[in-house]
């Protein structure tokens, strides 16, 4: 009885039950036996049959997608496409999935009519997102700490967060990554902190192992230098400054001081001079002295002896009066002022008194 088309879903079957119990023959190659790939790309298996054979099916998710005849008639279902091996070697087959999706993860079954029976290899399929930086470019002050979100949606499975400053890799000790799923996808958050200290490129970067480069988004950071802070320079001049006025003011008290104290000195130098000059002055040999004015006639006396008159004639008799002499010997004045005046009294004779103010 010769089989039909029909009848090969149940033929795999049987032959999925001879690989359990072991009645499989050793001479049939499928390679690779588990492999990842991104979605939307392509993969490929290929089967390598020892000896003779009519029959191959392929199987995805349990789904018969694609028949191969040794005699060479290969049915192809869209995404799935088979060829021979390069050469024409019948006894390779490699079997393409084209475009492939996430819905297609799992097993991939090839089956060979006959003692060979079945192969499986294990499928996956990683699914890269979105990468955005939540705010755009962003300008600040120097040294002002600035902030940076980046969103990713859509992955699968959960990706590699990384963060770069002008092409340089960041600590990841100083960025925090929180993700959640999506349904069968994952989203994610990544906060990154920093100072600001000059211009620089920020860039945020996801990826999964299959993605060839990272999907990335980056910013413009514009850093404006903020003004000179000369506080610290004031407080020192303003010190300085400080510490020197009391300097000269010091200075300034002990130079009037010792001005003061010199005045002082000087002052009783020059008194105790004067008072060693005059002092001197009186005590001296040739020191001056007061003269007995032989021209005073006390109150009351009308007469004078002749022996009482000096030879320079301080009197003189006239009638029966004495007449005083207007002037002095000069011998007699001294340094101090000198005054004369004369007087009658009853008697008639004529009084001359001089006085000296020393």
């Amino acid at each position: 009885m010769t089989a039909t088309w029909k009848s090969w879903p149940n033929l795999f079957h049987i032959c999925l039950l001879l690989c359990a119990t072991g009645a499989v023959s050793q001479n049939f190659l499928l390679e690779p036996r588990s492999t990842t790939v991104l979605q939307g790309s392509k993969v490929q298996f290929s089967a390598t049959v020892e000896g003779k054979w009519n029959v191959m099916t392929w199987t995805v998710g349990k789904l018969l997608v694609l028949t191969v005849l040794s005699g060479g008639n290969i049915t192809s279902s869209g995404q799935y496409s088979a060829r021979f091996c390069p050469g024409g070697d019948t006894s390779c087959v490699e079997f393409t999935i084209h475009n492939v999706t996430r819905q297609q993860s799992g097993e991939v079954i090839c089956f060979v009519q006959g003692e060979y029976g079945s192969k499986i290899a294990h499928l996956y399929v990683q699914e890269s997102g979105t990468v955005n930086i939540v705010g755009g470019n962003v300008t600040v002050a120097q040294d002002q700490q600035v902030e940076f979100q980046c969103l990713t949606t859509g992955w699968f499975p959960e990706p590699t967060v990384s963060w770069t400053l002008s092409g340089q890799d960041v600590n990841s000790s100083l960025y925090n990554t929180t993700s959640m799923t999506d349904g069968d996808t994952f989203n994610s958050s990544s906060v990154f902190k920093f100072q600001a200290v000059h211009n620089t490129t920020v860039e945020c970067l996801a990826t999964v192992p299959t993605l060839p480069n990272p999907q990335s988004s980056s910013v413009l950071l514009v850093v404006v230098p903020k003004p000179t802070d000369w506080t610290v320079l004031i407080a020192v001049v303003v010190s300085f400054g400080g510490f020197a006025l009391l300097v000269l003011l010091i200075l300034g008290i002990i130079f009037c001081y010792k001005r003061r104290k010199e005045k002082q000195l000087n002052y009783q130098d020059e008194m105790r001079r004067v008072r060693t000059q005059s002092q001197s002055g009186v005590n001296a040999g040739g020191q001056r002295q007061g003269h007995v004015n032989a021209g005073y006639i006390p109150e009351g006396q009308t007469s004078v002896a002749p022996s009482e008159l000096t030879d320079s004639g301080f009197c003189q008799r006239n009638g029966s009066s004495f007449e005083m002499p207007d002037v002095v010997n000069s011998s007699q004045a001294g340094n101090g002022y000198n005054s004369a005046y004369n007087t009658l009294d009853e008697s008639g004779f004529k009084k001359h008194r001089h006085v000296t103010i020393v």
